[in-house]
C-alpha cells in the first residue's frame, strides 16, 4: 500500500492496521488523528518531516512545499558549502526526495568512478607466516615469545576500501532498502557493483564521518557530499509489533537552520569561531546560576563577548502572526547575552517582516523573511541582502555593547559564560 502526502498538509482518510499505525507513530512530526465513526481509518498530517519511509507492507512518502531540487540543493550546501547547480537536481516530474536523490547519486558516482575507484593507503596490523612491512617486535615478544611463525607485522595497504567508497556503498544500501522502481535499483545495483571490494559499514546518522578533499580525490566530493547528505537523514531501523520501519526522512528544520547559519558566514566573510550556530556554543544561560542552559541558531562573537543573536525558524505559520513562542524565545536570548535586539529568520511565505518592542525591557524583536524561490543566483543575492542587515545590527550593537549605560533595563544584565568551541 503507498501513501503520499504533502508537509503540513492534512491527508484524505488512510486505512491502517493497528500494528501499522502504531509504526507510524514513532516518525517525527507526524501526526495521526482517527477519523470519526471509524476504527481503522486516519488522517495523517506530516510536520517539517519529509522523505519516504516504509512500514511493513505500508509506503509513505512526503513530499516538501518546496521544489524538491531546492531541498537537496539547500541541504548540500548546508554541510558543505557547495554550490551545486541546481539543473543536477532539476526533476520536474519527480513525486518524491528519493526519486531525486537515486539518478543524482547514480550518476554523481559515475562521475567519480570515470577516473576509476578512489585508493589510499591503509594501514594493517596482522599475524602472518611471512614477513610484509615492519615487525611489530613488542607484540612478537608479548604474545609469541620463543616462536619463530607466525610474525606480527604492521604493513599499509593501498586498496579501495577506503572512507569515500565506504560512504558511497551505505548510501547505496541504505536508498536500496526502500521501495523504488526498477531502473532506481539497477542504477543502485550498477553502483553497488563497481563497490564489491569495499566494506560495507553501518554508519549512524548523528556519526557520519567527513571526507578531507585535496587534488587526489576532488573529483569524488559531490558523490561523498549526496552520501553523506543520505546517511545522514536516513532513519534508523525499528521494530515494533514485527513491523519494520526503515526510510529517508529529512527535517526542514534543520535543513533551513544550517543552510541560513553557513550561507551568512559565507557571505558575511566570518568563521565558524566568530559567526556560530547552535553548536559552536557551549554555555549560555538566562539565569545567574547557570541552570536554564540556550543555544541561539545564530550568534556573533567578539571573544567572550555576544553581539548578535538571532534565530532561523522554517514552519507552518502561513497566514498568521509571528508565535508567541519565538518571539519569547528571542526574548530570552537577547536577555542571557544582554543585547538590545535579536532577529528572527523565518522562510520566505511563513512570517511577514516586522519588528516588536518589548515593554518595560527595551529590546527589539526583529522579523525577517528569506526566500527560498528562484534561481540559485537569486538565492544568493537576497542571503547577502541578509548578511547585510545581519552586519548593520551587529555593528550597531557592538556600538552598544561599548557602553552599557545604553541599555534600556539595568536588571537584563545576566551575562553569558561561554566556552570557546574547540
Amino acid at each position: 500500500m503507498e501513501v503520499n502526502l504533502n508537509e503540513y498538509k492534512k491527508s484524505e482518510a488512510v486505512a491502517l492496521s493497528p500494528s501499522a499505525r502504531d509504526a507510524l507513530k514513532r516518525v517525527p512530526s507526524l501526526t495521526i488523528e482517527p477519523v470519526s465513526g471509524t476504527e481503522d481509518r486516519y488522517h495523517l498530517t506530516p510536520g517539517s518531516h519529509v522523505g519516504a519511509l516504509e512500514v511493513g507492507n505500508l509506503s509513505v512518502s512526503i513530499r516538501p512545499k518546496l521544489p524538491i531540487g531546492r531541498v537537496l540543493y539547500l541541504a548540500s550546501y548546508a554541510m558543505e558549502e557547495i554550490d551545486f547547480r541546481q539543473e543536477r537536481f532539476d526533476f520536474e516530474d519527480a513525486t518524491s526526495l528519493v526519486e531525486v536523490l537515486i539518478p543524482a547519486l547514480v550518476a554523481a558516482a559515475n562521475r567519480a568512478f570515470a577516473r576509476g575507484l578512489l585508493h589510499g593507503y591503509r594501514t594493517e596490523e596482522e599475524s602472518l607466516h611471512t614477513v610484509r612491512g615492519r615487525i611489530r617486535i613488542s607484540e612478537q615478544i608479548r604474545q609469541r615469545f620463543g616462536i619463530s611463525v607466525p610474525i606480527e607485522v604492521r604493513y599499509d595497504e593501498f586498496t579501495d576500501d577506503v572512507l569515500a567508497n565506504r560512504l558511497v556503498k551505505a548510501a547505496t544500501a541504505r536508498l536500496g532498502q526502500l521501495r523504488i522502481r526498477p531502473e532506481s535499483r539497477r542504477g543502485l545495483a550498477s553502483v553497488a557493483a563497481r563497490l564489491e571490494n569495499v566494506s560495507l559499514v553501518q554508519f549512524a546518522p548523528n556519526a557520519v564521518p567527513k571526507v578531507r578533499f585535496d587534488r587526489l580525490n576532488g573529483h569524488y566530493r559531490e558523490v561523498v557530499t549526496l552520501a553523506r547528505l543520505i546517511l545522514r537523514h536516513a532513519t534508523i531501523e525499528t521494530e515494533r509489533g514485527g513491523v519494520r520501519a526503515t526510510g529517508f526522512l529529512m527535517d526542514m528544520n534543520v535543513v533551513f537552520q544550517e543552510f541560513v547559519t553557513r550561507a551568512l558566514r559565507k557571505s558575511l566573510g566570518e568563521s565558524e569561531r566568530t559567526f556560530r550556530s547552535d553548536k559552536g556554543i557551549r554555555s549560555i544561560t538566562l539565569d545567574k546560576d547557570g541552570e536554564i542552559p540556550l543555544k541561539p541558531d545564530l550568534s556573533w562573537w567578539n571573544g567572550q563577548t555576544c553581539t548578535f543573536v538571532g534565530d532561523a525558524k522554517y514552519k507552518n505559520v502561513e497566514d498568521r502572526p509571528v508565535p508567541n513562542a519565538d518571539l519569547y524565545q528571542l526574548l530570552a536570548y537577547t536577555t542571557a547575552v544582554n543585547l538590545p535586539s535579536g532577529l528572527l529568520i523565518y522562510a520566505h511565505g511563513e512570517a511577514q517582516e516586522a519588528v516588536y518592542h518589548v515593554k518595560h525591557a527595551g529590546k527589539r524583536l526583529a522579523v525577517a523573511a528569506l526566500d527560498l524561490s528562484g534561481t540559485i543566483d537569486d538565492l544568493s543575492a537576497r542571503v547577502d541582502e541578509l548578511a547585510i542587515r545581519v552586519r548593520e545590527m551587529h555593528q550597531k550593537l557592538t556600538r552598544t555593547a561599548s557602553r552599557p549605560e545604553l541599555f534600556a533595563s539595568a536588571d537584563c544584565t545576566t551575562r553569558a559564560k561561554v566556552d570557546s568551541p574547540g
